[in-house]
């Protein structure tokens, strides 16, 4: 099965979230601006910043404890819709999480967060939401497990569908959320947090990646 995941690979995912949210943050702005409040940028960076200074000098026992950290601090630091909604990913995820992840592990936790985020959102696929890039990265991650692929290969699959599914967000009337009231002309615009959980995802297959 190759490689498996644990605290390493969740504190430098955080690692690299912190990262990759500050260096797009004016771009989830932008993108927000089109079709919400315009504060999605702003807000996830706060929260990762607040995450960071959490982990900073931790020693989280495993990879969920980590998790639990992350969706307690976005919980209480990120404002808007964005900080229920991941706080819940993260939160289902970490409990998902047992131990040392492989392949079924990580589609667990990908599974659970998802499951949360509809809960929470109230939303489906096709709704120009952040479930539009959950939902094939979940579903990627499961078919890897199946098809016997390592960890690292099922983080990479659920990435790669994340960033597709994002990208498909485009075209798409948003029904659900602050985009909803704009009908129509709510197509043409990419979801930021449909994109924003692409970033995420990505950073997270980049630090398997890097622990392989």
């Amino acid at each position: 099965m190759g490689t498996t995941l644990g605290t390493d690979w969740a504190l430098d995912w955080m690692t690299r979230a912190v990262k990759v949210v500050s260096d797009h943050r004016i771009e989830l702005i932008e993108l927000d601006r089109a079709i919400g409040d315009g504060d999605h940028g702003e807000n996830l960076d706060r929260g990762f910043t607040a995450v960071a200074a959490k982990l900073a000098g931790a020693r989280p026992a495993d990879a969920g404890e980590v998790l639990k950290t992350v969706a307690t601090t976005l919980m209480s630091t990120v404002g808007g819709a964005a900080g229920p909604l991941y706080g819940t990913a993260f939160l289902r995820g970490a409990k998902a999480a047992d131990g040392e992840l492989d392949a079924a592990g990580v589609a667990a936790v990908l599974e659970a967060g998802l499951q949360g985020i509809k809960a929470r959102g109230k939303a489906e696929p096709g709704e120009k939401t952040m479930v539009d890039a959950w939902t094939p990265a979940a579903a990627a991650a499961r078919e890897a497990a199946e098809a016997g692929r390592s960890a690292v290969e099922a983080l990479r699959a659920a990435a790669d569908a994340a960033v597709a599914g994002s990208e498909a967000t485009i075209p798409m009337t948003a029904t659900k959320g602050r985009a909803s009231y704009l009908g129509e002309r709510s197509a043409g615009h990419r979801d930021p947090g449909a994109e924003s959980s692409a970033l995420l995802l990505v950073a997270a297959a980049e630090a398997a990646e890097a622990a392989a």
